[in-house]
C-alpha cells in the first residue's frame, strides 16, 4: 500500500492492538489482518456519516467477525463518531464501556448489530439487504440506493446458519450485499485445515454469489475489487487472503494471534516492524486528521440526498409510524360476533388478513410452512428476485436464516418483520431470538403447532420444554393465547412493543371461544386475568394458558355442580405478569389456599404460581405419537382426571 493508506490502517492496527493489551483480553489478530481492507472500503467507496449515524440511505458495514470487535471501534473513532471517543476505546472490554468483547448494538451509535455468534451478523447482513430492496421498490432507486457489506471470517462460514442465509441471498440475486471474506486460514484451535476443506468458490457459485479472489494487503486489487461489486449483479464475496496478526514478528499466521494480548515485548517488535513509533493509543494528527475528513464526504452525501429527497422522507416516516388502538378495538367487536370454534393459527390468519391491508410495514414469511403456520393470507404479495414489492418471503427450510434475516430487517430502518415455523423448532431459531431480545428489536416469532395437541406428528414435533425455555430469556415477551380474542390482544402487544420482541404460541387444534364478551381494555396486557367464577366465595384458583383454557374451564364448571367453587385464570403471558404490582397480584393467586395449573408442557413456571399446596398438569417427558385427544388422556390432561386429582389431593 502506499504510504499514506498504510498509514490510516496503522492507525486501525494499533489502536486495537493497544486495546487489547491494556485489556489483557481480545482478538488483536482480525483487526491487524483486515485493516488494509476495510482502509480502502471507508475511504474510498462506503456511504456513511458520522453526524447522523441513522441515515436511512447510508451503507451498512457489518462485522459478522464480531470477536474483531475492535477492527470497528477503531474505525468508528478515528472518522468521527462521537460514540466512540479515545476513552471508550481504552476502557476496551471494560464494565458499561461501549466498546464491549463483541459488537453490542446501540442505536444511533454506527455499531449495526450485535455479533459474537459466529454466522449471526451474516444472516443480519442478507436482512439489511433485503430491507433496501423492499424500501427501494416502494420509493425508488434515486431515494434508498445504498449497499451492505459484512466482513466474514473462516469461523462464519463453519456455522450452518451462514449456509441457510448464503443460499437465500443468491436465490433472490441480492446485488446489494457484499460480503469480505477475511480468509487467513486460522481459527482458534490452529489452521483451518485442521476441521475444514471447503472448495469456497465453488461454494458461494453454486449459492448464485460471485466470488472474487484477491490478495488482502494489496492496495490495487482491494480497490479493484470493491469497484467491481459496485455494479454487481448478483451477491458478491470477496475473498481476502490476509495473514492474520498481520505486522507480528512472531505471531502472525498463526492462532496465537487469534484470541490473546499480544504481550509488550511482541508489540514493540510490531511498532519496530510496520515502523510505528508513537505511544499506545496515539494517533498523530496528520493521520487522525485525514481520518475526520473522510468522515465528513458523508455529511455533503447525505445534505445533497435530503434536498433531492425531501417529500420521499416524510413518507419514509409515515410508514413506520401507526396507531393500532382504533384497528384492533373495532376488529375485537367483529370477532365476538362469531364464537365459532377456531384454531389459533388460524385465528392469527384472520388477524393478518386485516392488517396486512393497513400496514405497509409488515413483513411476513414462513420457514416453508405457510399453509401450516397460517402467516400467509389472500392480501400477501411474495417477494422474489427482481420484483421486492410484496410484503412476504418463502424462507424455504431456513430457520435459523429466518430469524436472524428477521433481525436485519427490524435494524435497518423499522420495518416489522414476523416469521412462522412450528414451536419445536424455536430450538433451531433460539439464537437469533436471544439476539432480538438482546438488542431490543420488534421481531415477531410465529410458533404454531404449540403443544401436544399437533397429535400424530409425535414427540419429534411435540414440543415440551421449548415454553419454559422461551420464557427463561430476558426482554422477550412470550405469549400462548386461549381464543381469538386473546390472540388479537397479543397481536396488538407485540406490535405496540418497540424494545422487546415477541414469540406467539398457537394452536393446530380448534378451540372453543373463552371470551364471549366485548371488552375494551386488552386483559393480556396484564398477563394473567380472571376469565370465569361461579361464586363468591371460592376454595380453588385454576390457571391456564392456550388450549388447555378450555380444560380448566371445563373443570371449574363441574366442580360447581359437586359444590366446589373456583375462579379461572387466564396466563397468556407470564412476562406481563410479573410486571403487574403486588396488589394485583395477590388478588389473582392469594384469594385461596389451593391453586392448579394446567397447560400441555413443562410444569417448571407454573410451580411458582401455585405454590407448596398446589398442583400442576403438564408434560415433564417426551409426547407420543396418536391423535390429540387420546394424547391429552394418556398425560392425564382431561377434565375427569384433573378433577380426581383436585379432590384427592387438594380439597380433601
Amino acid at each position: 500500500m502506499n504510504k499514506q493508506n498504510r498509514d490510516l490502517a496503522n492507525a486501525i492496527r494499533f489502536l486495537s492492538i493497544d486495546a487489547v493489551e491494556k485489556a489483557n483480553s481480545g482478538h488483536p489478530g482480525l483487526p491487524m489482518g483486515m485493516a488494509d481492507v476495510v482502509t480502502i472500503l471507508f475511504k474510498y467507496y462506503l456511504k456513511f456519516n458520522p453526524e447522523n449515524p441513522s441515515w436511512i440511505n447510508r451503507d451498512r458495514f457489518v462485522l459478522s467477525a464480531g470477536h474483531g470487535s475492535m477492527l470497528l471501534y477503531s474505525l468508528l473513532h478515528l472518522v468521527g463518531y462521537k460514540s466512540i471517543s479515545i476513552d471508550s476505546i481504552k476502557n476496551f472490554r471494560q464494565l458499561n464501556s461501549i466498546c464491549a468483547g463483541h459488537p453490542e448494538y446501540e442505536e444511533n451509535t454506527g455499531i449495526e448489530t450485535t455479533t459474537g455468534p459466529l454466522g449471526q451478523g451474516i444472516a443480519n447482513a442478507v436482512g439489511f439487504a433485503l430491507a433496501e430492496e423492499i424500501l427501494k421498490s416502494k420509493f425508488g432507486k434515486n431515494t434508498i440506493n445504498h449497499k451492505t457489506y459484512v466482513l466474514a471470517g473462516d469461523g462464519c462460514l463453519m456455522e450452518g446458519i451462514s449456509h441457510e442465509a448464503l443460499s437465500l441471498a443468491g436465490h433472490l440475486k441480492l446485488n446489494n450485499l457484499i460480503m469480505l471474506f477475511d480468509n487467513n486460514s486460522i481459527s482458534i484451535d490452529g489452521p483451518t485445515n485442521l476441521s475444514v476443506s471447503d472448495n469456497f468458490k465453488k461454494r458461494f457459485n453454486s449459492y448464485g454469489w460471485d466470488y472474487i479472489e484477491i490478495d488482502g494487503h494489496n492496495e490495487k486489487q482491494i480497490y479493484k475489487a470493491l469497484k467491481k461489486v459496485q455494479k454487481a449483479k448478483r451477491p458478491t464475496t470477496i475473498s481476502c487472503k490476509t495473514t492474520i496478526g498481520f505486522g507480528s514478528p512472531n505471531k502472525s499466521g498463526t492462532a496465537s494471534a487469534h484470541g490473546s494480548p499480544l504481550g509488550k515485548d511482541e508489540i514493540a517488535l510490531v511498532r519496530k516492524k510496520l515502523k510505528w513509533n508513537y505511544k499506545p493509543f496515539e494517533i498523530p494528527k496528520n493521520i487522525l486528521s485525514e481520518w475526520k475528513e473522510i468522515g465528513k464526504k458523508g455529511s455533503s452525501k447525505e445534505k445533497s440526498w435530503l434536498k433531492k429527497n425531501k417529500s420521499k422522507t416524510n413518507l419514509l416516516k409515515k410508514i413506520f409510524s401507526k396507531n393500532f388502538n382504533k384497528i384492533f378495538e373495532n376488529e375485537k367487536k367483529n370477532i365476538i360476533k362469531t364464537l365459532e370454534p377456531i384454531a389459533t393459527r388460524k385465528s392469527s390468519e384472520k388477524i393478518l388478513d386485516f392488517l396486512v391491508k393497513k400496514m405497509d410495514n409488515l413483513i411476513g414469511g414462513s420457514a416453508d410452512l405457510s399453509g401450516s403456520n397460517n402467516t400467509k393470507t389472500k392480501n400477501h404479495k411474495i417477494i422474489k428476485a427482481g420484483n421486492f414489492k410484496g410484503n412476504y418471503i418463502h424462507y424455504g427450510v431456513r430457520e435459523h436464516a429466518m430469524s436472524g434475516i428477521m433481525n436485519g430487517l427490524a435494524l435497518h430502518s423499522g420495518l416489522i418483520p414476523y416469521g412462522g415455523t412450528f414451536l419445536i423448532f424455536s430450538d433451531y431459531c433460539k439464537p437469533s431470538i436471544r439476539l432480538s431480545a438482546l438488542m431490543k428489536q420488534k421481531v415477531i416469532y410465529i410458533m404454531s403447532h404449540d403443544s401436544i395437541g399437533l397429535g400424530e406428528d409425535g414427540p419429534t414435533h411435540q414440543p415440551i420444554e421449548q415454553l419454559s425455555g422461551l420464557r427463561s430469556i430476558p426482554n422477550l415477551n412470550v405469549f400462548r393465547p386461549a381464543d381469538t380474542t386473546e390472540t388479537l390482544e397479543c397481536w396488538q402487544i407485540a406490535l405496540e412493543s418497540s424494545n422487546t420482541p415477541s414469540v406467539i404460541a398457537l394452536t393446530r387444534q380448534k378451540l372453543n371461544q373463552v371470551r364471549k364478551e366485548f371488552v375494551k381494555e386488552n386483559l393480556c396486557l396484564k398477563g394473567a386475568y380472571e376469565l370465569s367464577r361461579n361464586n363468591e366465595k371460592i376454595i380453588l384458583t385454576i390457571l391456564a394458558s392456550g388450549s388447555e383454557v378450555n380444560i380448566a374451564l371445563d373443570v371449574s364448571h363441574k366442580l360447581a355442580t359437586q359444590n366446589i367453587y373456583s375462579k379461572v385464570i387466564s396466563v397468556p403471558c407470564f412476562n406481563f405478569f410479573e410486571k403487574q404490582t403486588d396488589e394485583y397480584k395477590k388478588k389473582i393467586l392469594n384469594e385461596t389456599k389451593y391453586k392448579v395449573s394446567i397447560e400441555a408442557a413443562s410444569t417448571e413456571f407454573w410451580k411458582k404460581l401455585v405454590g407448596e399446596n398446589g398442583l400442576t398438569f403438564g408434560i415433564d417427558a417426551f409426547g407420543k405419537s396418536a391423535p390429540h385427544k387420546d394424547i391429552y388422556k394418556h398425560f392425564g390432561l382431561t377434565s375427569d382426571n384433573i378433577i380426581k386429582k383436585i379432590k384427592e389431593k387438594v380439597i380433601i
